[in-house]
C-alpha cells in the first residue's frame, strides 16, 4: 500500500507498550505523530526514542497523540526503555506497537508487501525503509509523511514545528516559509486575490513580491 499526504490513514488493531489498542480509536479526536524505527537496541533509535519522550508534553499541548512502532516484540520495548532513559535522561511514555508480523509496517508502506517474515531475528538493515514519520489528523488523514535513511537521526523539534504549520493552515489557511518558527510571520495563500485577502486581513500585508505576501502570526 503506497500512502501518500491526504490519504485516509489505515486502521488496525495492534498490541502495544500500553496493552492493545485499535488506531482510530485511540486517536479519537486528536493529531497523532506515527513514527517507527527498525530495531530495538539500536544506537541511532535511542537516542530517537529519548528525544520524542522529552518532547511528548509538548505534542500534547497541541492537541497531538504520540505513538511509536518497532519490529521487535512489546516486551524487548519495555526492556530496551531502561536503556533509552539511561542515556537520554527520559523514557519513552507513549506507546510503542510490536509489530513482529510485520502487518502495520506494510500497511503503512514500509515495508514491501510481499517482505516475508521469516522464523529466525530480523536485522535492522532488513527492516531499513521502517524510518518514517507520519502526521496524521484528527479526521485519520495523513498531513505529512518523512522517511528516513537508517543513518539519519530524526530531528523531532522539527516534526513538532511542521505541526505547528499544519495546525496553523488548519485554522487559518495560512502558509509557512522556509525556516519559519512559531510566532513569526506567515503567508498568505498563493490563490488568494488581493481583495479576499484585504477582507481577511484590513490592516494589509508586506509584499517584497506581488505572490509573497507576509502577515503576523494570528494570536
Amino acid at each position: 500500500m503506497s500512502l501518500r499526504i491526504g490519504s485516509s490513514a489505515p486502521d488496525f488493531v495492534a498490541e502495544t507498550t500500553i496493552g492493545r489498542i485499535r488506531f482510530h480509536d485511540w486517536i479519537g479526536q486528536n493529531w497523532c505523530v506515527f513514527f517507527s524505527h527498525p530495531k530495538d537496541f539500536t544506537p541511532v533509535c535511542t537516542t530517537e526514542l529519548g528525544s520524542m519522550a522529552k518532547l511528548k508534553g509538548d505534542f500534547e499541548r497541541r492537541g497531538c497523540k504520540v505513538i511509536g512502532l518497532g519490529i521487535d516484540p512489546v516486551s524487548s520495548h519495555l526492556a530496551w526503555s531502561a536503556d533509552i532513559e539511561e542515556i537520554a535522561g527520559a523514557a519513552p511514555d507513549y506507546p510503542i506497537i510490536g509489530d513482529g508480523d510485520l502487518a502495520v509496517s506494510k500497511l503503512y508502506g514500509m515495508l514491501p508487501a510481499d517482505e516475508p517474515v521469516g522464523n529466525g531475528p530480523r536485522t535492522a538493515h532488513q527492516n531499513a525503509t521502517v524510518r518514517t514519520v507520519f502526521i496524521i489528523d484528527p479526521s485519520k488523514t495523513v498531513r505529512l509523511i518523512i522517511a528516513y535513511p537508517m543513518t539519519c537521526g530524526r530531528n523531532f523539534t522539527e516534526v513538532l514545528r511542521a505541526l505547528d504549520s499544519l495546525q496553523l493552515n488548519e485554522r487559518h489557511s495560512l502558509a509557512t516559509p522556509a525556516d519559519w518558527s512559531r510566532g513569526e510571520d506567515v503567508l498568505l495563500p498563493f490563490d488568494w486575490t488581493d481583495e479576499e485577502a484585504r477582507a481577511a486581513y484590513p490592516e494589509g500585508w508586506r509584499a517584497p513580491k506581488p505572490y509573497l505576501r507576509f502577515v503576523p502570526q494570528p494570536r
